[in-house]
């Protein structure tokens, strides 16, 4: 799906776009450097439905999380990073609610990254909270989102920052799975160790010593990391915790979950001073009481590291323990600890991903409703479409009834699943594409009240199993001047005539041509009556007279022909008439 989610998520405005090593000072305006040297781009201009805030002052807080966006609307609202496909990456998102809405109610909601769940977010009145996740990129950009699950909690975020990593980093990880940060701690540190000292800008945390413990500071001017296949900071192996004697142990405790969970850690040692042929330092990590490493032997002025994966819970205990020829106790310089994912998906297919990139470019306002992965994870399928519940979902119908779409339709054959396409209320123009008929699943159409021209598809028309609606269409024809197309199906498309002439009402050119001839019929019968009778009279007198044989009326005979040319006059005239009319109102043949 590669080239397709680049295309759908780059264009999405809800979206941000940027090479990855990207700090987002969410809900700001400007952009500036901060005390570690690192360049905070704000997103004010990305997000339509995404609101600004500030904190409240009274709440203590670095520039960065002074601001936030809130987002009250979609149920879904993303991020975007352009990022190589097959990369190694770290994204944090950090959320200081710092009661900005003056309720003291800090919400809690979902955070997900490509189509994956991330981590249910819990934040708080007044501290700063972040969540970290390292995955391998599957595509050319990578998308964070935000999802409500509660009601009238609103998702915001403060912060988020894309690391590019090593691609040989945390290499025994398989890269299907991502890794959720539980703790990366510098033990005996004084403060925070990131970037400009962790090149790759992890935070490593100082860790307070605990009872039996002791802080203990490196003699070694340079620590060589080569050997580190995870490049740890040279700084957090500047410090160490040790015990007071070889009997004593030291217990990790990372604060594993009560249900079982899948781990991965990585331990980081370096020795502190510089030893004599009398002295060892040498143990085991133990996992459960088990013996999980050979013995460990840190290097001086170099780094040594140990990894192991495990299943672990709340009664789980990790502990360095000092082998029997050790002549001095164990220590350790850093750790890292992580969740192991669930197998990541590989998103919505990339054919559907596709179409609805080209949708998202041609109609502006998908947008506003579109971002992150279209179907993945299935309680944040995006607006107006459904998916299917494969492993990797198909969209199988898409709804973008009523929202002023405007345009012709782009190509979106891709999306070969689509039982139902519903684009009824919009004012799309142009032609029907002829792909529309050909979808193998498609089983309805709604085109219905748009602005399409030209004859319908043959592949529409002739799909006994399509049930088509087309009404409302003022341009659209099957052929000739103007039609009246019926479906497939037998459900009649009405539509006006094509270039969108009105039927001119031809009643009164009837009528009045009608009129005046019925009134000069009637004058002329009258006419002709008062003459049959006065001639009639003279006939009998003249008969009375000369005792004439009895002759036909030639006043009847004129009166019957001149009847019949004016009703044969009437005739043709409503006749041509009619058939003007019916010539406009005439019913093609499918």
């Amino acid at each position: 799906m590669a080239g397709c989610l680049v295309l759908l998520l780059f264009l999405a405005l809800l979206s941000f776009s940027g090479n990855a090593d990207v700090s987002v000072d969410c809900g700001a305006s400007d952009s500036y450097a901060d005390e570690n040297s690192i360049v905070w781009i704000g997103d004010d201009d990305l997000f339509k439905n995404g609101q600004s805030e500030v904190v409240q002052p009274s709440n203590p807080a670095s520039h960065v999380m002074s601001t936030l966006r809130v987002f009250t609307t979609l149920k879904k609202n993303c991020y975007s990073i352009t990022a190589d496909k097959g990369s190694l990456v770290l994204v944090r998102a950090s959320f200081f609610y710092g009661n900005y809405d003056k309720r003291s109610s800090p919400p809690s909601f979902d955070l997900l990254f490509d189509g994956n769940n991330w981590a249910t977010v819990k934040t708080s009145l007044d501290q700063l909270v972040y969540y970290e996740v390292m995955y391998v990129v599957k595509s050319d950009t990578t998308s964070i989102c935000l999802a409500q699950t509660q009601p009238n909690q609103f998702p915001f975020i403060s912060a988020l920052e894309v690391r590019n990593l090593d691609s040989k980093m945390y290499g025994d990880v398989d890269p299907n799975y991502a890794l959720f940060l539980r703790s990366r701690i510098a033990y005996g540190a004084n403060t925070t160790v990131r970037f400009p000292d962790d090149g790759y800008d992890r935070i490593w945390v100082p860790e307070r010593v605990g009872s039996g413990l002791v802080s203990v500071a490196s003699d070694a001017i340079l620590i060589d990391v080569a050997n580190a296949p995870d490049n740890p900071p040279p700084e957090v192996l500047q410090n160490a915790i040790t015990t007071s004697n070889t009997s004593a142990s030291i217990t990790l405790n990372p604060g594993f979950p009560d249900q079982d969970v899948s781990v991965y850690m990585n331990l980081y040692f370096s020795e502190v001073t510089e030893l004599d042929a009398t002295q060892k330092r040498s143990f085991n990590a133990y996992i459960d009481n088990i013996k999980s490493s050979e013995p460990i032997i840190p290097p001086y002025e170099a780094a040594k590291e140990v990894s192991a994966n495990f299943t672990a819970s709340a009664n789980t205990s990790i502990s360095l323990v000092s082998t029997t020829d050790s002549t001095l106790p164990p220590l350790i310089n850093a750790m890292e600890v992580f969740f192991v994912s669930d197998r990541l998906t590989d998103g919505t297919n990339s054919k559907d991903v596709e179409g609805l990139g080209e949708l998202q470019n041609t109609f502006s306002v998908l947008q506003e409703y579109w971002s992150g992965d279209p179907c993945l994870p299935s309680p944040y399928t995006w607006e107006r479409i459904s998916c299917s519940n494969d492993a990797i979902p198909r969209v199988t119908a898409l709804d973008l009834s009523s929202l002023d779409l405007s345009g012709p339709l782009p190509d979106f054959s891709s999306m070969d699943a689509l039982v139902t396409i519903d684009l009824h209320n919009n004012s799309i123009t142009g032609p029907i594409p002829d792909f529309l008929g050909a979808l193998p699943n498609l089983k309805d159409l709604n085109l219905a009240d748009n602005s399409f021209s030209g004859p319908i598809p043959q592949s529409i028309s002739s799909n006994k199993k399509l049930k088509f609606v087309a009404s409302g269409n003022p341009d659209l024809c099957v052929s000739g001047k103007s039609c009246q197309p019926t479906s497939t199906d037998g459900t009649v498309i009405t539509s006006t005539p094509s270039g969108g002439r009105k039927k001119s009402n031809k009643l009164p050119v009837i009528l009045g041509t009608i009129i005046p001839i019925f009134v000069f019929f009637w004058a002329i019968v009258g006419f002709l009556v008062h003459h049959k009778r006065r001639t009639a009279a003279i006939a009998a007198i003249t008969a009375g007279k000369t005792g004439g044989a009895n002759r036909p009326s030639v006043a009847n005979t004129m009166t019957g022909q001149a009847g019949e040319a004016v009703i044969n006059e009437i005739r043709v005239n409503i006749q041509d008439q009619t058939a003007s009319e019916n010539g406009d109102q005439s019913v093609p043949q499918q």
